[in-house]
């Protein structure tokens, strides 16, 4: 499991043109599953992305979570969880990007709706999502930048 965390003022996915999915200051996470993922590796992750400590205390030191300023914050911060097969691209051979390794829908929808509730479970504020292999639109204002690259398959 691959997970490209980005801190955002504010993100958002529309799919035919309509916002599916919105949320002000928090994460948007880019979610790529491969056949071997289980659940073990989506409880890990999601405890990780909550407990990431990428948010500014007073002094400005990355040194909250989403958790502690969602404690502290007026607005209330958020998820957008948006499924994203090309985080598991080979590039080994030739220019054109191998997604072997991804998982197929069948294996990747139920490791992928899993994953949404355990954020859910872990985080009190607002979960958004994109939709399971639609064309989407993704729009951000990335806060920084932070984007920090995770995966379960080498915890770090």
């Amino acid at each position: 499991m691959r997970v490209l965390i980005q801190r955002v003022k504010r993100a958002s996915v529309l799919i035919d043109g309509a916002c599916y999915g919105e949320i002000g200051q928090g994460l948007l996470l880019l979610v790529g599953f491969e056949s071997e993922d289980h659940l073990d590796d989506l409880v890990w992750m999601a405890k990780k992305v909550v407990q990431l400590r990428i948010f500014d205390d007073n002094e400005g030191v990355m040194n909250r979570s989403i958790l502690d300023i969602n404690d502290l914050s007026e607005a209330i911060p958020g998820l957008l969880v948006v499924s994203q097969f090309t985080l598991h691209a080979s590039t080994k051979k030739g220019n054109r990007p191998s997604y072997i390794r991804a998982a197929v829908p069948d294996v990747a929808i139920p490791l992928y709706e899993s994953f949404i509730q355990e954020l859910r479970y872990l985080f009190p504020g607002p979960v958004e999502t994109g939709r399971f292999g639609a064309e989407m639109e993704v729009g951000l204002v990335n806060d920084g930048p932070v984007t920090i690259w995770i995966d379960t398959k080498n915890k770090e």
